[in-house]
């Protein structure tokens, strides 16, 4: 009765390497592949500069480990060739500051800033504005999109048309 073992339906992972299951995700973009643009290298970081941690397959020397691509991270230090990056990693429940070392061609300056920082510069615009005189003062707090207000459709001159199903009729 028991001499056969049950078809397995799916098979578990069985490679557990430094670089397991990252086919798709260090992959490059499409077109994207070819030698590495010279900005990647002239980029300027400086500390405290929040960075996007996006591993390039063709440069295996200071790739981070793959639970570090695609996170974001504050520069805290800098080296000749690279940056070290504060990164958060949940670890059994906690949540840990990471600190690791990662060469240039594997971080992009981030863009999670940017919308804050320009809220930041409207908002010291609006309260100079306001200092001075020119403006009346508003609220500068974030507030929710409000449902449009109601209103009514104006038929102008015509009338709504009701209309009814038509009943099926099997034409064979």
């Amino acid at each position: 009765l028991g001499s056969e073992e049950p078809t397995r339906l799916f098979t578990m992972p069985h490679s557990f390497g430094y670089r397991a299951r990252t086919r798709d995700m260090f992959c490059r973009p499409f077109r994207k592949s070819g030698v590495i643009k010279l900005s990647t290298y002239l980029t300027t970081y400086k500390r405290g500069d929040y960075v996007d941690i996006k591993a390039h397959a063709a440069i295996h020397k200071g790739m981070p480990f793959k639970h570090y691509h695609g996170r974001t991270g504050i520069v805290f230090n800098i080296t000749k060739r690279a940056v070290g990056v504060r990164v958060n990693k949940m670890v059994n429940g906690k949540v840990l500051e990471k600190r690791i070392h990662v060469r240039v061609e594997h971080v992009i300056p981030s863009k999670c800033r940017i919308g804050h920082i320009a809220r930041v510069k409207k908002n010291e615009e609006i309260k100079k504005a306001v200092r001075a005189g020119s403006q009346e003062k508003v609220s500068l707090k974030r507030s929710p999109i409000m449902p449009k207000p109601a209103y009514f459709v104006d038929y102008k001159g015509t009338e709504p048309e009701t209309i009814q199903p038509v009943p099926f009729s099997d034409l064979m």
